[in-house]
């Protein structure tokens, strides 16, 4: 419906014994909400004096026709999803076939009796604080998405709950979404390369006081054609142009999310573009990450870039090599066949032994060095900057603690729940918090392989329970509405 005209829902006000018409019409839906009232609409104009923008939300926009809600505490919604509606104070719609409005303004009680819907009625039980916090469902929906859909489920049966949505991202694909709204970081463009070395418009975020980067978003995966570019020819080289703007920007701190990316170069890519060289036994330049087993000796840049200082948010602890490390953990996602694993293992190693003996320090074996094809080694090395676990630093931004202190449950989830759910990954981490609280949390995914025996999660749904995996993969953002109303209907345990 975006930038439509929406449908009019049409009802009658029964006020003063005068019968009066009432219409609410979504209209523009991409911006504002018109409401067009007849006689008696000076009753009302308190609340629509509250009124503001949708700020965009459109997939909402039919939930609202049958969850027209307004809770008691006014300046928290119409829907969940919205956060940009306000009401004022002290009115609420309960969820049954005739409303009542109720106002601390207006001491009058009024009737609406809504058609053509049949309103679904619901019992009212007990209000509860619930804090969504989901991570994306990789490949369908976005932790934002993710968030309302969650959100609308839940509100269809429990309207009175109050939800804080409080989208995740523990280092990967969305982080730097995330990490901006939270710290009211405006979007910014660059013209960079991809790992392909293939021109883009990179997005970044920076205010005064923080830049941000989303590596997926200059050197991602997702970003290149299926099948078409192999890892040996794809590099870290894009992100040096982000970095540069960050520089410029004059931001005091950098926060650098690693994860989904399509490299396993060990930042020798970026390393390069800064103005590092990597010089053979003859002193010829290595120009090319799968050449790095001839690399003998490093040469720092002649003019730096003034960066700021860098955390870097990983969403794994690998080491650089090894069983455990970057290429034979995650070189096959990649790209990488395992008669080529050799090879790209033996190209990291030189180049973690080479750094270690001008720099004085083994980065390799650092937790999260295998991030991202070894660019977490590579940001360590040659940026100086520190790694740390992407939920923490998502926690800490967050201000998740005190949130966690509000909550009486918490609703989590992303596209698969399994055993790497609980080793450090964002989910996995917010489950584990609720139980240092003492809070029960609900695990949403779209496929769960893991039997939950150490009862981290009070209770685990997926999508395919609803629906095929095919569906539910085509339609997440409605199975997962679906899904999130079952578990609320179900309750907490």
């Amino acid at each position: 419906m975006g930038g439509g005209v929406g449908e009019a829902v049409r009802g009658l006000n029964h006020a003063a014994g005068q019968q009066v018409g009432f219409h609410f019409i979504a209209a523009d839906v991409g911006e504002h909400v018109a409401v067009d009232l007849d006689a008696g609409a000076h009753l009302l104009a308190a609340l629509l004096d509250h009124f503001l923008a949708l700020e965009g939300v459109v997939d909402d926009v039919s939930i609202f026709k049958r969850q027209f809600i307004f809770t008691e505490d006014g300046a928290n919604t119409l829907a969940p999803a919205t956060g940009g509606f306000q009401v004022s104070y002290n009115i609420w719609f309960s969820h049954k076939s005739a409303l009542l409005l109720h106002t601390a303004t207006v001491p009058t009680t009024f009737k609406f009796d809504f058609r053509p819907w049949v309103w679904s009625p619901c019992s009212i039980k007990t209000l509860h604080n619930i804090l969504i916090c989901p991570d994306k469902f990789k490949g369908t929906l976005s932790a934002q998405a993710a968030a309302r859909a969650i959100a609308a489920g839940w509100w269809s049966v429990r309207p009175r709950d109050r939800l804080r949505l409080l989208p995740m991202s523990d280092g990967g694909d969305g982080f730097g979404e995330v990490m901006g709204k939270i710290l009211k970081a405006p979007t910014r463009r660059v013209r960079a390369v991809d790992a392909a070395h293939r021109a883009c418009n990179a997005t970044w975020w920076s205010s005064k006081e923080v830049a941000i980067i989303e590596s997926a978003r200059v050197i991602g995966l997702a970003m290149l054609p299926a099948g078409r570019f192999h890892p040996f020819e794809l590099d870290t080289n894009g992100l040096a142009a982000v970095l540069r703007r960050v520089a410029a920007s004059g931001s005091r701190r950098c926060l650098i999310g690693i994860g989904g990316s399509a490299t396993n170069d060990g930042g020798f890519g970026l390393a390069r573009a800064l103005g590092w060289r990597f010089l053979d036994a003859r002193g010829g330049e290595i120009e090319c990450w799968v050449d790095l087993g001839r690399l003998r000796s490093l040469r720092p840049p002649e003019a730096g870039v003034a960066l700021p200082e860098i955390t870097v948010a990983v969403d794994v602890q690998n080491p650089l090599l090894g069983p455990k490390g970057a290429t034979r953990v995650y070189g096959p996602q990649k790209g990488l066949r395992g008669e080529e694993f050799e090879k790209a293992e033996s190209c990291l190693k030189q180049l973690a032994l080479v750094v270690g003996e001008h720099l004085g320090r083994d980065y390799s074996k650092a937790p999260g060095a295998g991030a991202a094809g070894g660019l977490g080694f590579g940001l360590q090395a040659f940026l100086g900057a520190r790694l740390e676990p992407g939920f923490h630093v998502f926690a800490r931004q967050s201000g998740l603690e005190p949130l966690l202190e509000w909550a009486d449950g918490v609703v989590t989830g992303e596209g698969k729940i399994d055993r790497s759910t609980l080793m450090g990954k964002g989910v996995g981490e917010v489950a584990l918090s609720c139980v240092r609280v003492g809070i029960p949390c609900l695990g949403l995914a779209g496929v769960v392989e893991v039997d939950n025996r150490q009862a981290v999660f009070a209770k685990l749904g997926a999508l395919t329970q609803c629906t095929s995996a095919e569906k539910a993969t085509q339609r997440a953002g409605y199975w997962l509405k679906k899904l999130a109303a079952q578990m609320a209907r179900e309750g907490f345990p």
